[in-house]
């Protein structure tokens, strides 16, 4: 008997066979029962003052994204959806030029600032592990996480209306298994190993944020130097941000409103300012509500008052609303209101407006605090204390008013001018909307000089959006290092 003929296809699948890859040597090792865990994972928990976190060793990333697809899959990730990241860093010299692929996920920093941020106290830092978990049947939808973690780590998942992000498979290490990402891997760039401190300088990425600010623990280690001049190669990409049109409106119209109140009170301007006053107030809360992702969980906002500056603000506005909502009808309510109680009604205005105040100081520190340039304090308050003053002023001095618009029209020109990311941005992608927020500006106040105060503040509410818009499309946004887009 003969034997068969071998194709060129049964030589190729008997040439797979023996293919000896790190997967193929692993899998013929688990097996087998044989497998070195040791490898890949720790083989015992933390103790005290140590924590998990991720190694990648550069020499071995080829840039497969085998750990992005591991992950996509082995999490059951939606179709868009990813928790981990390949980008790539250049640098080096004409004569020695660098170029490196860069894997990249959730740092489980020493000091979270999504954790710190959180309104609803949907993150935990695990005693034990170190690692920084969301809890997703807490998350109300609100995004603050992802403008506070400086390596955009968290994504916002819009089927099911909160964010989500690596928590290093914390269920598989617990059982002694690697992570998606490390299992996937097929040359073994990425390790879990135990630290006791946060990444040191000469193990952090230089084309990457920051590392002082949340302290993270991601280790980047190679075998040769890594030049100083590294840089993202998406580094000059220019990427409009999200513009979050329910926060745009939700700041302008409670500071418009909080504006109103004071000229009301202050120079006891038409009595239907303190009702205008409340419909933009109120509009503004209603439509930060459109803002999040699961507002049935709303009520929990308050639970982060001890640290987010988000809670602190929704505290203070929603306690401004009564006060706004009396004081506005309070002509009509003081005859049926018993004398002993009269004198209060006095004091709801001012009361109002000083909570009112400290709840827009609170709005400024929210972006302030993710510590983005283009959101420092001088700016961002800038901003939005000079739209309560123009609001103050337009209907009592409409001149003064005009004044006030141009203060803060030089504010925003300081961002427009220079070779940062905020004024590329104003200047290329975002340059028509600059324009018309320039238009909306000189027509607001050539109708305030006019004493056109009702028409001008028409136009003021429209610039305002506009400005805010901007405020957020054009701020400068850091990440870890991706690849430019096409």
């Amino acid at each position: 008997m003969t034997d068969p003929v071998r194709t060129l296809i049964d030589e190729l699948i008997e040439s797979q066979r023996r293919l000896d890859t790190p997967v193929a040597r692993f899998a013929t090792a688990h097996d087998s029962g044989n497998a070195p865990r040791s490898q890949l994972i720790p083989l015992s928990a933390p103790v005290p003052g140590e924590q998990y976190a991720f190694q990648v060793d550069l020499d071995s990333c080829t840039g497969c994204k085998a750990c992005v697809a591991g992950c996509h899959s082995l999490n059951g990730l939606d179709e868009n959806e990813t928790w981990r990241d390949v980008g790539l860093v250049l640098g080096g010299t004409e004569v020695h030029p660098f170029q490196q692929t860069v894997t990249t996920a959730c740092h489980h920093c020493e000091d979270p600032a999504c954790l710190n941020g959180c309104p609803v106290l949907a993150y935990e830092k695990d005693p034990v592990t170190g690692i920084v978990v969301h809890l997703d049947d807490q998350c109300i939808g609100c995004s603050y996480c992802v403008l506070k973690c400086p390596y955009d780590v968290p994504k916002f998942n819009d089927r099911l209306g909160i964010v989500r992000k690596c928590d290093m498979c914390h269920g598989r290490l617990a059982a002694g298994e690697a992570p998606a990402c490390v299992q996937s891997c097929p040359t073994e760039a990425i390790t879990i190993i135990k630290v006791t401190s946060a990444t040191e300088p000469s193990q952090w990425l230089h084309a990457a944020p920051d590392p002082s600010y949340t302290k993270p623990t991601t280790r980047y280690v190679s075998k040769n130097p890594l030049p100083h001049n590294l840089r993202a190669a998406d580094a000059d990409t220019l990427r409009p941000q999200h513009a979050h049109y329910a926060l745009v409106v939700l700041l302008v119209l409670t500071q418009l409103g909080l504006g109103l109140l004071i000229g009301s009170l202050l120079w006891t301007l038409d009595s239907g300012l303190p009702l205008l006053a409340l419909t933009l107030f109120t509009a503004g809360l209603v439509a930060s509500v459109a803002h999040l992702g699961q507002p049935f969980r709303a009520w929990r906002i308050f639970l982060g008052l001890r640290r987010s500056w988000l809670s602190r603000e929704a505290v203070l506005l929603g306690t401004a609303f009564p006060l706004f909502l009396t004081s506005a009808i309070s002509e009509w309510i003081v005859p049926y209101v018993p004398s002993l109680l009269r004198p209060l009604i006095a004091v709801l205005s001012p009361t109002a407006i000083l909570i009112a105040t400290a709840g827009v100081f609170c709005s400024a520190m929210i972006y302030t605090d993710t510590r983005r340039h283009f959101w420092r304090l001088s700016q961002t308050l800038g901003r939005m204390a000079g739209t309560v003053v123009i609001a103050a002023l337009a209907f009592y001095n409409p001149k003064l008013a005009a004044l006030a618009l141009a203060a803060k029209l030089a504010i925003e020109l300081i961002t427009y001018r220079g070779d940062s990311v905020s004024a590329r941005l104003q200047q290329g992608p975002l340059r028509r909307l600059w324009g018309a927020r320039l238009i909306l500006a000189f027509l607001t106040a050539g109708l305030f000089l006019s004493n056109h105060a009702a028409i001008g503040f028409f136009f003021l509410l429209i610039g305002e959006l506009i400005e805010r818009t901007l405020f957020f499309q054009a701020v400068d946004s850091p990440k870890m290092p991706g690849v430019p887009s096409s």
